[in-house]
């Protein structure tokens, strides 16, 4: 039987990773496919549902080499946020890529029998997938699935951070996580459309790997200079509206500082006891620092700070603006939209101290791709 990857939370307190035995999947409907899967990204977005909260650095290892288990435990607070899901073993992985096995009696179905595809929709680190149609992307002639694993997840974020932009009327972008993939891929669509962009990093070699790449503002948030570069970049760009992979802490408050001192430096202005009236804009969309966000006052009145997420974003747009969204990465994916690994390992490998221990940092640069079969 096809196997795969589930994440359980134990009434106990426990969080246990296992290998499941699943049933062959069949094509339910006419317009579903089967997908043999052939790599899957571990993205941050994989990690809360996988993972749950437990103190990884607690795990231990049983099992067989074949089918390794994990168990963890969690704390009274992660139980709690874990509620909903105790005792159901969850299937998980957002996005990957395969091969289609077999399809429904629709044309557009069996249409892809033999086709490489990019899949979206949970459940993803699994040996067979099925799916509507509407889930896959074909992907281009020539790609492999390790190319087309990650098209979905942070391509179409960086292009819903564009398109984000441009729905609410503003011009210019800040992100911080600039040298992530996620961050590359937007600092390539922005020089590519036109876009101002800052780029905040983390270390001096993510500033230098994004210079090298012909980012044009880059700023390093550990250094001791970083509020006036970051002013001094958002002076430059205008920009207005950032997006947070970060979330907790100090950063959003001191990019809205830094956007706040930016137009106050401009030719002209007017003094207002209530700040600027240019509205700046902070969207977090990830939860890499998962302390409280903590916001000092000082930027005025006129400010947000809110939450962004992929799905309702897409739904906000609607299906037709979506499909030319993910015909855009489809396009450009081994440009543009090419992903990048620091390590590949397999579903059993994903299940074990050592693996865990790299990929549950999360680290800017450091991805993982399982590779669930040849191809």
């Amino acid at each position: 039987m096809p196997l795969q990857l589930r994440s359980l939370v134990r009434p106990d307190a426990t969080l246990e990773l296992s290998l499941a035995d699943v049933p062959m999947p069949v094509p339910a409907k006419p317009d579903e496919v089967v997908v043999r899967m052939e790599a899957s990204p571990l993205n941050p977005s994989d990690m809360g549902l996988l993972l749950a909260g437990a103190d990884m650095t607690q795990a231990s290892q049983s099992g067989s080499v074949e089918r390794p288990v994990i168990t963890a435990p969690l704390s009274p607070a992660a139980m709690t946020a874990a509620a909903g899901r105790v005792g159901d073993a969850m299937p998980v992985g957002n996005e990957g890529a395969g091969t289609v096995v077999a399809a429904g009696d629709a044309a557009e179905a069996q249409a892809l029998i033999g086709k490489k595809v990019a899949v979206i929709g949970g459940a993803m680190y699994a040996e067979y997938r099925a799916l509507s149609v509407k889930q896959c992307l074909l992907l281009p002639d020539g790609a492999t699935a390790v190319q087309g694993a990650s098209s979905f997840v942070n391509p179409l974020t960086a292009l819903g951070m564009v398109e984000t932009m441009r729905m609410e009327g503003y011009s210019a972008l800040v992100h911080t996580v600039g040298a992530s993939n996620l961050g590359q891929m937007l600092n390539r669509i922005c020089l590519k459309d036109g876009i101002p962009l800052v780029n905040i990093v983390r270390k001096p070699s993510q500033a230098a790997l994004l210079k090298e790449q012909d980012a044009l503002h880059v700023v390093d948030s550990s250094s001791s200079d970083f509020h006036d570069k970051l002013v001094e970049a958002i002076a430059a760009t205008g920009a207005t509206l950032a997006f947070d992979a970060i979330g907790g802490g100090q950063l959003a408050s001191q990019i809205l500082t830094a956007m706040e001192t930016a137009l106050l430096r401009q030719p002209g202005h007017v003094y207002s006891r209530y700040g600027t009236d240019i509205h700046k804009q902070v969207y977090v969309y990830g939860s890499l620092n998962r302390a409280p966000v903590e916001i000092r006052r000082n930027f005025g009145m006129a400010w947000g700070v809110g939450g962004w997420l992929l799905f309702p974003f897409l739904r906000r747009v609607g299906s037709e603006r979506a499909q030319q969204l993910r015909q855009r990465v489809a396009n450009e994916l081994t440009s543009t939209f090419a992903s990048h690994y620091s390590r590949e390992i397999t579903m059993q490998q994903a299940l074990t101290l050592e693996a865990i221990a790299d990929y549950a940092k999360m680290a800017t640069g450091e991805k993982t791709l399982i590779r669930i079969a040849p191809g």
